[in-house]
């Protein structure tokens, strides 16, 4: 069988160690008799890999005992309702959302956000198509702002946020980190709310992971639905209505493997030493171009374009010759694009760079 290495932006690659794990436990979870995905999510066998997991997770992350850990459905999108009706009514109503506008997927929130409160873009990177993040001092923050909201990774992109953005006095900091949680160190004292969907570098989709400071909890609107009040969420330990068990249970396998692994820090160490390598290729000559600032360039999800793009389709049939998929770009800016979470290996990105190499040498 070829080598195989998956770019995919998400669902996306998944350490190999943890799907051997997955098929051996498949039928007979730890002697229960039963797979995983048959438990009952209020069962004894559930509820203590439930538990495991978030541990980890907290550990990990560092996690601070004043913060919840809420094991959510509804993916990114999802969140993006699911945020400002928990938060909007921290403040008398309307309330304003600040937004930093870096890219498609802070563009969707945006969106969203307008149908519960008003919203305030203090800074946008539309005008360089998305390819740098407008200085802080810049930023036009609301005096008294519900929350600030920014997309610290944008998938689609390449663009990431690597500093701690100042807020106006107690206004939180609510970040979607879907696309690079658990790559580098964070702070998450520095955050009111940090969420992440879970098929980049966590687990299968269908699981979303939210972290939120417990004086956040009880500002929902009347219009939140219960099953995704955070106060409701967090009394019933993610257990309220039957949680995405098995996407759970993935998580709980990733985040043990990490810790083998080194934990947070040995993942940003390799990450770094990935994109350097496959940046490095990129800039060589002028026959691929990124077109983001270098100081904002993501470590996850890295587009890149052909000079000559009559030769997309050629590049990318060479590529799944080569055991190389899913390189295609997004269908909204085209090109190329590969993600590389933390469960790529480095000899993945060497293929990458050395079938590059080759290509743009023929």
């Amino acid at each position: 069988m070829t080598q195989v290495y998956n770019f995919s932006a998400g669902p996306a690659v998944l350490p190999k160690e943890v799907l051997r794990q997955a098929a051996d436990e498949m039928l007979d979870w730890h002697g229960s008799g039963m797979s995983v995905m048959e438990m009952s999510h209020r069962g004894p066998e559930f509820i203590s890999i439930a538990k495991q997991a978030e541990a980890d997770f907290r550990e990990l992350l560092g996690v601070p005992d004043n913060y919840k850990v809420l094991f959510l459905q509804g993916g990114g999108l999802g969140q993006n309702a699911i945020i400002p009706m928990n938060m909007v009514g921290r403040k008398p109503q309307p309330a304003t959302i600040d937004f930093v506008h870096t890219g498609s997927w802070s563009g969707k929130s945006i969106k969203e956000a307008k149908r519960y409160a008003n919203v305030n873009v203090a800074a946008s990177g539309e005008a360089s198509r998305f390819t740098t993040v407008p200085p802080q001092e810049t930023w036009q923050l609301s005096a008294d702002a519900a929350y600030l909201h920014l997309c610290t990774n944008e998938t689609i992109d390449g663009v990431e946020i690597g500093y701690v953005p100042t807020v106006q006095g107690d206004t939180p900091l609510v970040v979607d980190m879907s696309s690079h949680i658990l790559s580098r160190q964070v702070d998450v004292s520095k955050y009111g709310v940090i969420f992440a969907g879970a098929q980049k570098n966590i687990g299968p989709a269908g699981l979303t992971i939210t972290i939120v400071r417990e004086d956040l909890l009880d500002h929902a609107l009347p219009i939140c639905p219960g099953v995704f009040n955070w106060r409701a969420v967090a009394e019933a330990e993610s257990m309220l209505n039957t949680p995405p068990t098995y996407g759970i249970y993935i998580a709980g396998l990733v985040f043990a493997h990490l810790k083998k692994q080194g934990g947070v820090a040995e993942m940003e160490r390799r990450n770094i030493e990935k994109a350097r390598l496959l940046y490095a290729a990129l800039d060589a000559d002028d026959f691929y171009q990124n077109r983001v600032a270098p100081e904002y360039r993501s470590r996850m999800n890295v587009p890149f374009y052909l000079r000559d793009e009559s030769l997309n389709e050629q590049f990318l049939a060479g590529a799944k010759a080569r055991g190389l998929l899913q390189l295609k770009g997004h269908k909204s800016v085209g090109g190329m694009r590969a993600s590389i979470y933390n469960a790529m290996p480095i000899e993945g990105v060497q293929a990458l760079v050395d079938y590059l190499n080759e290509f743009a040498g023929r």
